[in-house]
């Protein structure tokens, strides 16, 4: 059974964006290097058909990977206003025990988590530590770094 990916709207684009580079621009780019480096003839030790074969290689594995999760993709809907519970798509504030410092997260599925810019992953440790609770409520997150307390101050 696939796996869903979960991707906001906005990720759902930028992934759709990148794949048609890729089978376009960045496909016919490896493969007039390939015909050139053909054409110097000796294949076994032309470093420059190798490398193209190489790079061939790994954009055909980010075209069936980015092919594999947008056929799988699940839309994350954003609805405006205050939410009761912590869901995939909201925005959560919360506060660290012991640090006067609020944080504001958009809980965002694994393909684009991006800590340093606010978006997590409802799967990563603090995202499945805040799912299904409310503001007010304080959960425990089982992080490398050991257990951290967090305080949900609002859902968004």
């Amino acid at each position: 059974m696939n796996e869903p990916s979960y991707l906001t709207p906005q990720g759902h684009a930028k992934l759709k964006a990148e794949l048609e580079n890729l089978k376009g621009p960045q496909r016919e780019a490896i493969a007039a290097r390939l015909r050139s480096a053909i054409q110097m003839g000796d294949l076994s030790e032309n470093a420059d058909y190798h490398k193209a074969k190489e790079d061939q290689s790994f954009l055909e594995g980010r075209i069936q990977e980015l092919e594999y999760i947008l056929s799988n993709a699940v839309i994350i809907e954003e609805q405006a206003g205050e939410k009761n519970t912590v869901a995939l798509g909201v925005r959560v504030t919360i506060q660290e025990e012991g640090f006067p410092d609020e944080e504001t997260y958009h809980l965002v599925g694994a393909q684009e988590a991006d800590p340093r810019n606010g978006k997590i992953s409802h799967e990563s440790p603090i995202g499945r530590a805040l799912l299904d609770h409310r503001v007010g409520d304080v959960v425990e997150a089982d992080t490398p770094g050991g257990t951290i307390r967090l305080k949900i101050v609002k859902i968004k």
